[in-house]
């Protein structure tokens, strides 16, 4: 299961997650939450990731395809076939024009969203490869494999120029830093590495976790990482001061994958327990004005590393000889543990039935007399007919409150539908007006000519 949160604010937030039940599941996370399942996968889904601006989702599947979906309530997708065996990861290039996708075929392919074609790819992994990320600015490709190596690849030329080896274990996930200027490699050997990929060296080195690590995300501010391991364990890495700061217990067994929110307020997690787990950070409680001033230098936003700043294209082989920062797990702080998420799946229904309420009651006519009205009354509670109790009213409450809530959200995809017709409208008016202008242009050459 691999999750993503694209988007958050005071009124809504919305996740998308994967599993190997072969369905992806939007979670709209409100009070009572919403879920909308989309299915289209042959086989277990693997990777799932937003576009930059939310309308596009990206999937990877062991049926060998890549989708894109739109993120409707009609659930429609593309499929993008190239790969020859199980795709492991999607991700969006920075402006959501291009998805890199990497698969256990040992290569790694460049899509274009627009287009829905194969644009170029990538081999020289010797062995599967487990994650491939576009960097922030989009010129440059980090990729891992169980060959034991972290590629650096140049989107322009389309050629290797670095690549990062380890004697242990192999790299299951990789992921750029906010500023593009490092990646973070989630190993096999139960370690955490960040490299600086314009010096080409290990920075930093944790040993926290008791298992493999399978998935890694940066906060925003790029000052924390977060971390997920088949040790059960979420932990929170504060790379200012070079320690962990939080281990986090909830999932019940390893634990896949982990991503922070845009901003950084919230963070997800899902396992193999089929669990969902959302989390609140805290870090804007802590007071870090002494830590800032002491690590300076580290603080400020590094311009992204020219591709000059990572040549030249020569192996880089790193042992435990060199410093590093290992981190001591018995130094952990005191587990934090959240109780399980209530969700609520919702379902269309063609009507809405009122519980304890029976037949509809004849209503009397203005003419009718006091009298007649009054014994109609008198028969009516005698009868037992026009009494509601408490519960019964409760239940008409609720069901009038899920109904609405229903609606709204149909309301809201299908806004977002709209506002993505509208702008294919709007992109297919602008490519006709420079079809007519091209042709404009020809005519006047041949009459010229």
């Amino acid at each position: 299961m691999v999750m993503d949160v694209p988007q958050e604010g005071e009124l809504q937030i919305t996740a998308f997650t994967c599993s190997v039940d072969r369905l992806l599941i939007l979670w709209k996370l409100r009070t009572p939450c919403s879920a909308y399942r989309f299915s289209g996968h042959a086989e277990a889904v693997t990777s799932v990731e937003f576009s930059p601006d939310g309308r596009v989702l990206a999937s990877a599947s062991q049926d060998h395809t890549v989708r894109l979906w739109i993120p409707c309530i009609h659930g429609e997708s593309s499929v993008l076939k190239g790969h020859t065996a199980s795709v492991r990861s999607v991700s969006f290039s920075h402006d959501g024009y291009s998805v890199v996708s990497a698969s256990n075929d040992k290569l790694i392919k460049i899509w274009s969203v627009c287009y829905q074609r194969l644009l170029f790819t990538l081999f020289q992994h010797t062995g599967w490869v487990c994650c491939a990320k576009f960097s922030p600015d989009g010129r440059i490709i980090a990729s891992c494999g169980e060959d034991k190596s972290i590629k650096i690849w140049d989107t322009r030329n389309k050629i290797c120029i670095n690549t990062f080896s380890d004697y242990e274990g192999f790299p299951a996930s990789v992921d750029f830093n906010p500023s593009g200027t490092c990646i973070a490699s989630a190993g096999s050997n139960n370690t955490v590495k960040l490299w600086d990929i314009r010096t080409n060296k290990l920075l930093q080195h944790f040993k926290v976790h008791r298992a493999g690590v399978n998935c890694i995300s940066f906060h925003p501010s790029g000052n924390y990482l977060i971390t997920a391991s088949s040790d059960g364990t979420l932990k929170i890495l504060d790379l200012l001061g070079e320690r962990l700061i939080y281990t986090l217990h909830g999932h019940k067994g390893p634990v896949l994958c982990v991503a922070f929110s845009k901003g950084g307020e919230n963070f997800a997690s899902g396992g193999v327990d089929a669990q969902v787990l959302l989390w609140k950070t805290n870090f804007d409680t802590l007071d870090y004005e002494e830590v800032l001033e002491h690590n300076f230098r580290r603080t400020h936003i590094d311009d992204p590393p020219h591709l000059l700043d990572i040549y030249p294209r020569s192996c880089h082989f790193h042992d435990e000889k060199l410093t590093s920062v290992e981190v001591d797990p018995t130094f952990d702080v005191p587990d934090m543990q959240t109780p399980d998420p209530v969700i609520i799946d919702i379902r269309t229904s063609s009507y809405i039935s009122t519980p304890g309420v029976g037949k509809s009651e004849e209503l009397l006519s203005p003419s009718a007399s006091p009298s007649a009205r009054s014994s109609k009354r008198k028969a009516e509670s005698e009868s037992g007919l026009a009494v509601l109790n408490v519960e019964q009213q409760r239940g008409i409450s609720s069901s009038v409150d899920c109904a609405l809530d229903h609606i709204v959200g149909q309301l809201e995809m299908l806004t977002l539908t709209i506002s993505v017709l509208e702008e294919r409208l709007t992109c297919t008016e602008d490519k006709l007006k420079e079809c007519i202008k091209d042709q404009q242009k020809m005519l006047l050459k041949g009459k010229q000519n």
